[in-house]
């Protein structure tokens, strides 16, 4: 596979199945950062991207909702390591459909964390990275986002929102020598759905991380993971609504 690059490279969502696993495909000869709610227990996952080849790899801590700490952890990244060579925006919850259906609170959590934060941090991220004319962004989307569906409707409609955010982001950066790639997974296999029946079409973190590296190395502007599911979608959107409401998750 092509070279997908050294430099700096942030994972935004450090604890991130998929975040880990596209790290250890961008680590060789890079300065990697981990942020994480915390900023430890990354043990782990420094000694794999150390293996991988990576020439330092260093844990900040991060909480995505804190709106008002984006911005610092920024400027404290940049200060401390030089500007950014790729941003992977990793974290995100499920969070509970039921639970989410009656309790405001909990439906707005979701948001906050699958769009609002996300929002932010791109927004700034986009900027500083437009600034110095060179950066790439990895945001992930998902097949839960290209139709919203009544089982799933809080997370599919967070996932609806940044994706059409991270489209008209990639639009706005076009010809600044920025690149923003959108990752259209569908059911992914790991933590995050773990007690779920898979879904068709369904891939693990590393099928995720590996479709995502090769579309970065491509300069590709969008990745549906597997690349089977672009078809399927086109026929979702094709399917009465009647018939829609009645889909699982």
């Amino acid at each position: 596979m092509k070279d997908t690059g050294a430099g700096v490279v942030v994972i935004f969502g450090g604890r991130s199945e998929i975040g880990t696993e596209l790290a250890l495909r961008l680590a060789r000869d890079a300065t990697v950062v981990l942020t994480t709610r915390g900023g430890d227990g990354l043990d782990q996952q420094v000694q794999a991207l150390t293996a991988a080849g990576a020439a330092a790899v260093h844990v900040k801590a991060f909480d995505a909702d804190d709106l008002a700490a984006h911005r610092p952890l920024l400027d404290e990244i940049i200060a401390e390591h030089g500007p950014i060579g790729t941003a992977v925006v990793a974290f995100g919850i499920l969070g509970d459909q039921s639970r989410a259906e009656t309790d405001a609170e909990h439906a707005v959590a979701i948001v906050h964390t699958d769009y609002v934060a996300q929002v932010s941090l791109l927004t700034q991220l986009a900027d500083r990275m437009r600034a110095v004319g060179r950066g790439r962004i990895v945001v992930f989307s998902s097949v839960a986002g290209a139709r919203v569906r009544r089982a799933n409707y809080v997370y599919g409609s967070a996932k609806a929102g940044l994706d059409g955010f991270a489209s008209g982001l990639a639009d706005a950066l076009y010809g600044t020598g920025v690149q923003l790639l959108i990752v259209r997974p569908g059911f992914v296999i790991g933590r995050m759905t773990e007690g779920m029946d898979p879904a068709p079409l369904s891939s693990t973190p590393a099928q995720v991380a590996e479709a995502t590296a090769r579309a970065l190395a491509k300069g590709k502007r969008s990745v549906w993971v597997p690349g089977s599911l672009a078809v399927l979608v086109l026929v979702m959107r094709l399917l009465p609504q009647s018939v829609w409401r009645r889909m699982p998750r």
